[in-house]
């Protein structure tokens, strides 16, 4: 039997931000401040929310939906930093430092954004108490996710970097169901080698791997996962 949880297995906490802790406990009016001054706006699949370079206007807050924040090569290949689930913030890095966006950011599906304006963010941040400890201690827990993902990229084959790829975006993909057999990674071929630094063909080629050694099942972009502890062990060594 495969457990939805991963406790113990796997160290899944090194590889999700914690944007969504940020509105966890907080106080009732400084929510209620957050929330009268977001704005919905709907972005459909692979729209672009905002991208790198572009002077920062504000934050959103997803709230239904998943998106690819990611930097684009001098090849023009994209590198997938991350991918942000509903409940999490995007965007507030440039507002914070006072900068441009560093990356670009885009909808994996159809998504559904509060967004806040930089001017009426910066306002309820300067007048809260709770928030600017908030975001401090989710930007610390950033920089730790971001720099395990480099000494990864640095020291893992594709086939380990693609099995915790996967293993990652089965907790994201996760929402929203029970069984363990209905979790589908629903992700382009593309935006997977992105994620894991390498080409598409390479992806295809260890997918083909993995599925005739009956840990993933495919159809067409959709994936499953079948075992998830060999998997784990293959993103620990690299072997099937």
């Amino acid at each position: 039997m495969v457990h939805m949880s991963l406790a113990g297995l796997f160290p899944i906490d090194k590889w999700n931000f914690k944007t969504q802790s940020i509105l966890n406990e907080l106080p009732e009016g400084e929510l209620a401040e957050l929330n009268a001054h977001m704005q919905e706006i709907r972005f459909g699949k692979g729209e672009v929310i905002f991208r790198e370079g572009a002077v920062a206007t504000g934050i959103y807050f997803l709230k239904k939906g998943k998106v690819k924040k990611y930097q684009v090569g001098q090849t023009g290949r994209e590198h997938i930093i991350y991918i942000a689930n509903a409940g999490e913030f995007i965007g507030y890095h440039a507002i914070l430092a006072e900068e441009r966006y560093p990356d670009s950011a885009a909808a994996l599906e159809e998504c559904l954004a509060g967004f806040i304006a930089k001017e009426e963010f910066l306002r309820i941040l300067q007048q809260s108490t709770t928030l600017p400890r908030r975001l401090l201690k989710v930007l610390s827990h950033e920089f730790t996710v971001l720099s395990n993902s480099i000494s990864v990229f640095a020291q893992r084959s594709v086939k380990e970097r693609l099995a915790i790829a996967l293993i990652v975006l089965r907790e994201k993909f996760k929402i929203g169901t029970t069984q363990p057999d209905e979790i589908i990674i629903n992700l382009s071929r593309s935006d997977l080698a992105g994620m894991v630094g390498t080409g598409s063909e390479n992806i295809v080629r260890i997918l083909a791997e993995f599925k005739s050694a009956g840990i993933i099942t495919s159809q067409g972009r959709k994936i499953c996962i079948k075992d998830i502890r060999r998997l784990i062990t293959i993103s620990q060594s690299g072997n099937l």
